[in-house]
């Protein structure tokens, strides 16, 4: 556009009336479109760089990078729902572009929900401070927010509602932000919104809703793919399987809703223990998988029996005291000679799952060849 430019500047006709040009402003109109291209071209350059990222998290940094970019503001906090139909919400502050640990939470923006359902524009943060200085149930979050000195606001809304607030600190050079420059940000934010509602579509075919963890579905292709990559490398990886002990005398004295509060937490428990490659999953009901690839059965026995200790003493908030709760854990590995499909491999770790149980229970039993099965599986959860 500059070269352009160089080149109309350069015709005779428009050297000739060069004072009449400048004085109905078209220089001006020049310049103008010339700063309007170059944010179009900045606002689909950051939207591409948002949606070729591939978790929540990244999209996250993108967003932030593409604010920062623009605006050198002193901060940047992001406040996300990582489960949409839960309060939970993590808080994740940058400064600079890199992480900063902020040493207090933010339990919910649910209380935010019906202002931004009919405002969804950035807004100021003194502005909707005062518009909202009489809500009681947004006063406790203000009183941290207030810790952050924020500027600007920036809900993240989607189909599925609100599911996040950017704050924006002032910028370092303590220009206040435009109305050009709030709807720079609000044009960034629609394709932040479709980028996250994509990713939840995704995780929503992938993913147990009541827990977070992958479904049964995601596990069997993957656990497949597991096999054959061990058939090439000649590593070895293991697959656990766990049940909760008498889950169904848990769920005929305490409720339903009670057990399925267990099971989240147990969820949290299993998403702790694992890393960054394994794959734990909810198999069905209150039994549990995890995929951990190049783990001997020794070292997943290991992480087993720490799992086993951690979810034995874990306390779940409730409205009445609940007891604990144990689980029972099978464990099968397989190499580049074990002659085994995916189902087998399911079936050997389910096996040596009920020899757990038929021993007595919150144990780890390791699948091996001469593992006879029991005579009756029936009976015990």
């Amino acid at each position: 556009m500059q070269t352009n430019n160089r080149d109309f500047l350069s015709y005779p006709k428009v050297i000739e009336n060069y004072a009449l040009l400048e004085e109905i402003g078209v220089f001006d109109l020049i310049s103008e479109m010339d700063q309007r291209v170059r944010e179009y071209q900045s606002l689909l350059f950051g939207a591409a760089e948002i949606f070729n990222r591939m978790s929540i998290e990244e999209i996250m940094e993108a967003t932030v990078s593409q604010i920062s970019n623009q605006y050198l503001p002193s901060f940047i906090a992001f406040l996300w729902r990582p489960l949409q139909n839960r309060e939970d919400v993590t808080l994740k502050g940058y400064q600079n572009y890199k992480l900063i640990n902020l040493p207090y939470k933010i339990d919910t923006i649910t209380p935010f929900v019906p202002f931004f359902q009919v405002n969804r524009e950035p807004i100021l943060y003194a502005t909707l401070r005062e518009e909202l200085k009489d809500d009681d149930e947004t006063r406790d979050i203000f009183a941290s927010l207030e810790k952050l000195t924020p500027e600007l606001v920036v809900p993240i809304i989607g189909p599925s509602g609100l599911y996040g607030l950017i704050l924006v600190g002032h910028k370092v050079t303590a220009d206040v932000y435009t109305d050009g420059e709030l709807l720079f940000i609000s044009q960034l934010m629609s394709f932040v919104s479709q980028a996250i509602q994509n990713h939840i579509h995704y995780e929503h075919s992938v993913r147990d809703v009541k827990t977070g963890l992958f479904n049964h579905g995601f596990l069997v292709p993957r656990l497949t793919e597991e096999i054959s990559r061990v058939k090439r490398t000649g590593q070895v990886s293991s697959l656990m399987v766990i049940d909760v002990d008498k889950f169904k005398v848990f769920n005929d004295n305490y409720g339903h809703l009670a057990g399925d509060r267990v099971l989240e937490f147990i969820a949290r428990a299993i998403n702790k223990s694992v890393r960054t490659d394994d794959v734990p999953s909810r198999f069905g009901g209150e039994e549990f998988t995890i995929l951990l690839p190049n783990t001997t059965a020794e070292s997943a026995f290991l992480v087993a029996e720490r799992l086993r200790d951690n979810i034995a003493t874990m306390s779940v908030p409730w409205e009445a005291a609940l007891p604990q709760v144990t689980i029972s854990l099978g464990i099968a590995s397989f190499t580049r000679d074990t002659n085994a499909g995916t189902d087998e491999i399911i079936h050997r770790a389910d096996e040596a799952l009920y020899r757990s149980k038929e021993t007595g229970r919150n144990r780890t039993t390791i699948w091996h060849g001469d593992l006879a099965p029991g005579p009756d599986k029936k009976g015990q959860a």
